[in-house]
């Protein structure tokens, strides 16, 4: 009962952020603000799986860059991770990805009666690098993931389950007509979502 009543509460903090969303000419804030308002995105790696090596392979994440609420997140995509997966095997040999996340996942589409693909339903695409967080950082982590996902907190600790972020390179904002927007990691990091 209290971890449905957490998932409520949580709920209702992301549908609260999601009404105010930026306006399009702040691409730097629009890709804080989608990404923390998204739980889980879309991370492609290249694959080493027998039949598919080399080629591109998309597997679904969860994801937080910090417990939910406005201005509140770091803009960090926080990820908890095992050997065990395979996109994480992919990692393993070669640790560039990219990371989609999309407001699709959120009310703020459906209530505007926008298809995900319709830009106005914002989506941002990363691209980077996975990397395992240090000791110093992996709290910050554990708080930005379990506060959004407390299942985790369960999972089985025979998976030796990890932290790890995205290292952010390079930042594409799809949030309106006229193409993609690009934004740098310096811009991306100097706002608040």
């Amino acid at each position: 009962m209290a971890r449905l009543l957490l998932l409520c509460a949580v709920s209702g903090l992301l549908l609260a952020a999601v009404s105010a969303i930026p306006p399009p000419e702040e691409a730097a804030r629009m890709a804080r603000f989608v990404l923390h308002s998204c739980d889980w995105g879309a991370l492609a790696t290249l694959s080493t799986q027998e039949g598919l090596r080399g080629r591109p392979f998309a597997n679904i994440f969860s994801i937080s860059d910090g417990p939910p609420g406005p201005r509140s997140g770091s803009g960090v995509p926080y990820l908890y991770l095992t050997d065990m997966e395979i996109s994480v095997q992919d990692l393993e040999v070669n640790s560039n990805a990219s990371l989609t996340v999309s407001l699709a996942q959120t009310p703020y589409c459906r209530k505007h009666g926008y298809d995900p693909q319709n830009p106005l339903c914002a989506h941002i695409i990363f691209a980077g690098s996975i990397v395992k967080v240090n000791d110093s950082e992996a709290d910050l982590a554990k708080k930005a993931l379990f506060s959004r996902h407390p299942e985790m907190e369960s999972w089985p600790k025979d998976h030796n389950w990890f932290f790890a972020k995205f290292n952010i390179t390079n930042i594409w904002v799809l949030d309106y007509f006229g193409g993609l927007k690009i934004v740098t990691p310096e811009e991306y990091y100097s706002v608040k979502p």
